[in-house]
């Protein structure tokens, strides 16, 4: 089945549909034609990015730069619909083989084109044998990536997918030149590295030669650190930035009643609790299941959120997900009784000791690793809070130095499947409980996205949430609203809806100064 997308200048763009949801094609226009503006856009970022490496994830702030520097072969526009980047076309010549066509005007920053070896070389980069890229175990499903010639890539799969246009639109699977090194990777997007001072700001400015005609809209973006919410929300409203990520709950309303600033803000991201299970009581199914109804989850809600957000009571399916599968026999209540009893079963009558593991750069982090500590306490488990900076609290989480921690993310894409890199026992990382590992919820996923029928994939994620449950790779605990605030005179930005809202860097395309 071929989806072509008709030669149209570059200031259009083509949607592409995956596999999974029947292989539709149609045009749509995309940003404007005329010429962009040279005004430098001020962000200001939650943190100064761990790392940028391409296929690293480290966090918000980090996929936000990269995404201005990296785009890969698919990627979003500002309505959230799925559309080609670096490719033009793709032809599925059977369920497990895709040709992708490449752009004919599509260079790297160092002026030379976007070839076949560089998508060969920068999948096989993310999915070789020590590689310890974000995608690696999504990735697995690659038996083959072959250049037919410079401008045509042939990618053969294990099993059919129903996902892997999803996944080649991750801000983490960039398609980088062959010529990049460990230190210098060499990306093709909107802007090239203008300038950066650790810890302060991140500065990037427009590429002439971008493949979009008239985009990007602003001549350079200035990403400046603010660790602290309260000090970043300053800077919008002083007129020090433009345009901030993570609008501190407290002050939604406020931005809803000024005639300066406005917000755009998505139910997506979710907050849950992760386990070092290789060792002591957490290693116990049933002393996670004991966490699971020891929180009184609203609670979270207010105290750490100001309302804005729902409780998550089983496994995290996200809003615009094609699948409804809520079934209260699968999730968690408040039950504080019930988490006694199961820490008697467990051995663990009197409850016991443990670290805390959260963050003081997020208050989110730390405001809601507050309520769990309190809750814990009523069922008699003690736990001593550790809130490093968030570079030093991504390395914890790395290393195991917790026995429960808190977290807060969201998949890429609006599928279950996208809970992947957040469970799947070969993709260890920072996200996931510390020495987890589960065949039967591997199995499961493996089924999920091999699986091309929607009705024969609802059924199996409703056997996913069962195992979510019952042995409890997380505790979920609640929908955040998570907002973008800016100036009034910022246009063109979106926020987009549910786990696709870590992708909203997209839209800085489109976006304006006026």
């Amino acid at each position: 089945m071929t989806e072509h997308f008709p030669t149209m200048t570059p200031t259009r763009r083509t949607v592409l549909l995956s596999l999974g949801a029947g292989l539709a094609a149609m045009a749509l226009p995309r940003g404007g034609s005329a010429q962009a503006g040279d005004q430098v856009l001020r962000f200001g970022l939650s943190t100064f990015p761990p790392t940028i490496k391409p296929f690293d994830n480290t966090g918000g702030a980090a996929n936000t730069v990269k995404l201005m520097l990296w785009r890969g072969l698919m990627g979003y526009d500002a309505s959230a619909r799925l559309q080609p980047e670096l490719a033009e076309s793709v032809d599925w010549t059977d369920p497990q083989t895709a040709v992708f066509k490449l752009r004919a005007n599509a260079v790297f920053h160092n002026g030379k084109p976007v070839t076949a070896a560089d998508v060969v070389y920068s999948l096989n980069e993310i999915t070789k044998e020590g590689s310890t890229a974000y995608l690696k175990s999504d990735l697995s499903i690659l038996t083959a990536v072959e250049a037919v010639d410079d401008k045509t890539v042939k990618i053969s799969l294990s099993a059919p997918s129903a996902v892997l246009l999803d996944l080649l639109a991750s801000y983490c699977c960039p398609i980088i030149s062959a010529e990049s090194t460990e230190d210098a990777p060499i990306g093709a997007g909107p802007f090239t590295m203008k300038g950066s001072e650790k810890g302060v700001y991140i500065e990037v400015e427009r590429f002439p030669d971008f493949y979009m005609e008239g985009e990007p809209n602003v001549g350079g973006i200035r990403f400046i650190a603010y660790a602290d919410e309260n000090l970043r929300y300053a800077a919008l409203e002083a007129g020090d930035v433009d345009l901030i990520e993570y609008l501190p709950w407290q002050q939604f309303d406020a931005v809803d009643a000024s005639d300066t600033l406005e917000m755009k803000s998505t139910l997506g991201p979710y907050m849950f609790l992760l386990f070092n299970v290789t060792e002591g009581p957490f290693a116990d199914p049933k002393v996670r299941q004991a966490v699971g109804y020891a929180i009184e989850r609203q609670d979270v809600v207010d105290a750490a959120f100001a309302g804005r957000g729902t409780p998550l009571f089983g496994l995290p399916n996200p809003q615009g997900s094609p699948f409804d599968l809520a079934d209260p026999a699968v999730e968690w209540s408040y039950d504080p009784e019930k988490a006694k009893a199961l820490l008697a079963e467990a051995g663990y009558p009197n409850g016991f000791d443990c670290r805390l593991l959260a963050t003081a750069t997020y208050g989110m982090h730390q405001d809601t690793a507050s309520v769990v500590q309190a809750y814990l306490a009523m069922i008699g488990i003690n736990a001593t809070l550790d809130l490093p900076d968030w570079g030093s609290r991504v390395t914890s989480g790395k290393e195991g130095r917790y026995d429960i921690a808190v977290h807060g993310t969201s998949g890429t894409y609006n599928d279950p499947d996208s809970l992947w890199p957040l469970l799947y026992s070969g993709n260890p990382s920072y996200l996931q409980s510390f020495g987890f590992k589960s065949e039967r919820i591997d199995g499961l996923l493996e089924k999920g996205r091999t699986t091309t029928d929607q009705a024969e994939r609802e059924a199996i994620y409703k056997d996913l949430a069962k195992a979510y449950f019952e042995e409890v790779p997380q505790v979920p605990l609640n929908w955040r609203i998570q907002a973008y605030a800016m100036r009034s005179n910022v246009t063109g930005f979106e926020s987009l809806p549910g786990f696709l809202n870590g992708s909203s860097a997209y839209a800085l395309d489109d976006t304006k100064l006026g």
